[in-house]
């Protein structure tokens, strides 16, 4: 064998003798999979489940108890409300009222109505009365639940059915959820993505997350046209009200506003009649009336 050879196999030793197990050693990464049974749906399945569930539900009124949680990451702190009774009553195609009460004294804390485009909110404690539009974000980190809209609530609560106008395509996902022991691990899931048409062009509307243990909508992110997360909506702990399938809990995120709000239903009752008396709120006399829509006048503060 000639020099250069011994210098050939001499450097592909070298080079090979990091691979002997010398500089490395192999670990398991476990990553436990959950063992419930599955079930499967197609596509067309999960979105005639949808379609069909909304249908059927055409009015709600609840007894809820109410958890409210304020800041984040923008704001620098987390404010968490005391828990209240509230009521919840919403009828199609897209009005809502919502009612919090004071803890023990039960007065009113807040009251709120939407009328589809344009919403009012009465704030007792503060004598405020808000006025604005669903569709316009004003932003007041001083007063954070005043950017709350009640068409955020609606449509978290009411998932609406697909329409001719979006497309939907299926993904099989994965999905990270606690088992009957407290443990996480990992579970397959359906993923409807929700494709919507906008004012510039196709863009992704939301995404409905299916639970393969039950093949129920178990999360609903909600984006806006420039593709940011609008809402992060949770459903768990489903029962039978009034002949239907609905979630006793839902939690709803804004990550923009920054506030959470849990929703834990004591009482519901579906389909039951609500006459537009039920949607009425008048301005209280005597009430500070804010726009939300409008900028304030010359010289006034924001309260």
């Amino acid at each position: 064998m000639s020099f250069r050879h011994l210098q050939r196999l001499s450097f592909v030793l070298f080079l090979a003798w990091p691979l002997t197990g010398c500089l490395f050693h192999t670990r398991i990464v476990e990553r436990p999979v959950s063992t419930a049974p599955l079930k499967t749906a197609t596509q067309s399945e999960l979105v005639e489940y949808l379609n069909a569930q909304a249908a059927k539900i055409q009015s709600l009124q609840a007894t809820v108890d109410i958890d409210t949680s304020v800041g984040g990451i923008k704001k620098g702190k987390i404010t968490d409300y005391k828990q209240i009774r509230g009521y919840v009553l919403a009828r199609k195609p897209a009005v809502l009222r919502m009612i919090g009460l004071m803890p023990v004294v039960r007065n009113r804390a807040f009251d709120m109505v939407s009328e589809g485009q344009n919403f009012k909110l009465w704030i007792p404690p503060k004598n405020r009365f808000i006025v604005g539009r669903n569709d316009v974000v004003t932003r007041n980190p001083d007063q954070p639940l005043e950017n709350i809209r009640p068409q955020q609530i609606y449509d978290a609560i009411l998932i609406p059915a697909i329409s001719k106008d979006e497309i939907a395509v299926a993904e099989n996902n994965v999905e990270v959820v606690t088992d009957g022991k407290g443990h996480k691990v990992q579970q397959a899931d359906y993923v409807l993505n929700v494709i919507g048409k906008g004012k510039q062009g196709w863009f992704l509307s939301r995404k409905i997350v299916f639970s393969r243990t039950d093949l129920l909508p178990h999360r609903q992110y909600v984006y806006d046209e420039e593709g940011n997360l609008a809402t992060d909506a949770r459903y768990e702990k489903y029962q039978e009200f009034d002949g239907q399938m609905f979630p006793a809990q839902i939690g709803i995120w804004r990550p923009q506003e920054e506030y959470d709000i849990t929703l834990s239903i004591l009482k519901l009752q579906i389909n039951t009649p609500l006459p537009d008396d039920k949607f009425s709120l008048e301005q209280p006399e005597g009430a500070q009336v804010v726009h939300l829509d409008k900028p304030p006048a010359s010289g006034t503060k924001p309260h």
